[in-house]
């Protein structure tokens, strides 16, 4: 396993919504721009983070263990820094390559974040036009008529996933054994049988399809194959020596990790098979690292904070990661490449990914200039984690305890580590926290609401925290002769510790 540890520096500013299509599309979703006009919240303390990360680092390595996921790797960036990394599990099927920040595996559809950025590009050197046809770069990219009224299929309606869009190419390629995707001869011979689904810019269709069709623009407009291009106006300049648009075989089970399925009846994970995404690279063919796309985040927070362009203007960033499109149902709401989640009094950006073996997540905080990054190579859904992993710094950030002890318990150290919880629940982890203790049972799908918090009070013994700030049932930590700490008791029962 390795792990990464870095230190607090400064907080991204957060920027002013100038132009007259923003306040539309705010006026339009009252929710986020509350959330988008909130000041930036104050920077968190190194200590506040170690803290938080460590019963994440604890929670995360309890998520590998018991959902039985061969691989995890994971990362923290904050003041533009990457503040934290590990590896959890091993990424080969002998299981002798450990998990790390620098394992390799498949991104999926954050490549469309990639694409994006090269299309935005042409868009600043005016060799496109957001709201012109896409036809007008893609001739041949014409389907059937709709049969009702509809605009037309624009570049801002496909980039925001509005454009109505089928989902896919007409290929099986998501299906097995062998997800085999169509070479772009194939999907330009069979784009014009295929019918939208809606009007363009009428509702929200995810489409895989409408952002191969952006990587064809950038072929088409750049005059450079696709895969030079982002390699040389993307990947290069922010030094992703990692990240490229297809599936590094060579390090297959040595740096890329090896994919498996979901977990069937007997409990087994089947090894996928490595795919080539071909036509649909823009889209989904990208490879990456934990430590990539953490530099990759990181140049995006800096050109927020400096406004001085590097690969973007910072302007053109602010109009990707604003909303461009929001669904009838006032739920779902698109930037330009960018998804967009309003939680609690947080907005993120960012995207996920999904392909056969691999799930992904890049989730970002411009207003605070936060990233958490997760990736596995197994069919689950690391966006869960990346919200828990926010939700755990969120809840440490700027709390103490009320009416400390006049000296503070010198040994919180002492107490740290995991205890057992059978036949109720498979364990609880205890780690300092603001001078007290923080528990948590694993595993949990929800870690910050999970938590339990321990005041100290005298020697060995703790309170537990009240929502109300005020004190609940007595915790004591037990001793053996040498001194060591060996169980917890509470209520009059005893948990005993089963690693440090």
């Amino acid at each position: 396993m390795t792990v990464t540890i870095g230190m607090a520096g400064n907080m991204i500013r957060q920027s002013v919504l100038g132009t007259v299509a923003a306040m539309l599309a705010l006026v339009a979703n009252p929710i986020v721009a509350a959330a988008q006009s909130m000041p930036p919240r104050p920077s968190q303390s190194a200590t506040e983070q170690a803290e938080a990360l460590r019963l994440a680092d604890a929670w995360l390595d309890s998520i590998q263990v018991y959902q039985h996921i061969p691989a995890i790797s994971a990362g923290v960036v904050a003041d533009e820094q990457l503040i934290w990394s590990k590896g959890y599990g091993t990424i080969d099927t002998a299981h002798r390559v450990a998990a790390s920040p620098q394992t390799i595996y498949s991104i999926c559809s954050i490549s469309k974040l990639f694409t994006s950025v090269a299309l935005m590009q042409l868009y600043e050197a005016d060799k496109v036009r957001l709201d012109a046809p896409i036809t007008t770069y893609l001739p041949w990219a014409t389907l059937k008529p709709i049969g009702t009224d509809s605009g037309p299929i624009t570049l801002r309606a496909v980039l925001s996933h509005a454009a109505g869009l089928p989902r896919e190419a007409d290929f099986p390629y998501w299906s097995p054994p062998n997800f085999t995707f169509p070479t772009r001869d194939q999907l330009r011979d069979r784009i014009g049988q295929q019918l939208p689904y809606y009007p363009a810019s009428r509702y929200y269709q995810y489409s895989n399809l409408g952002l191969t069709l952006v990587g064809e623009t950038v072929e088409a407009v750049s005059g450079q194959p696709y895969a030079d291009y982002v390699e040389q106006h993307v990947l290069a300049p922010l030094h992703l020596a990692n990240t490229h648009p297809f599936m590094p075989v060579a390090l297959y089970g040595k740096q890329l990790a090896v994919g498996y399925g979901a977990t069937k009846r007997d409990g087994i994970r089947d090894v996928m098979p490595l795919f080539d995404v071909r036509a649909l690279a823009p889209a989904a063919g990208f490879t990456s690292t934990v430590d990539d796309l953490a530099k990759f985040a990181i140049w995006q927070f800096r050109l927020l904070r400096t406004e001085q362009p590097e690969l973007l203007k910072a302007s053109t960033l602010h109009e990707m990661q604003r909303v461009q499109f929001t669904d009838p149902d006032w739920r779902t709401t698109r930037g330009l490449g960018f998804s967009i989640a309003h939680i609690g009094s947080h907005t993120y950006v960012g995207h996920e990914g999904d392909c056969p073996g691999y799930q992904t997540v890049l989730r970002m905080e411009p207003a605070a200039g936060r990233a958490v990054i997760i990736l596995d190579n197994a069919s689950e859904r690391p966006a869960v984690w990346a919200n828990g992993v926010f939700a755990l710094l969120d809840r440490r950030a700027g709390f103490a305890f009320k009416n400390p002890p006049a000296s503070p318990n010198p040994h919180l150290e002492d107490y740290a580590g995991h205890y057992s919880r059978q036949p109720w629940a498979a364990e609880q982890v205890v780690v300092p926290w603001a001078g007290g203790l923080a528990i948590l049972g694993l595993p949990t799908d929800n870690p910050a609401d999970g938590l339990e918090l321990l005041k100290p009070k005298s020697g060995d013994t703790f309170r537990v925290l009240r929502d109300d700030g005020g004190e609940a049932e007595e915790v004591t930590f037990q001793r053996d002769a040498a001194g060591k700490v060996v169980s917890i008791l509470r209520n009059s029962n005893v948990s005993r510790r089963i690693a440090a």
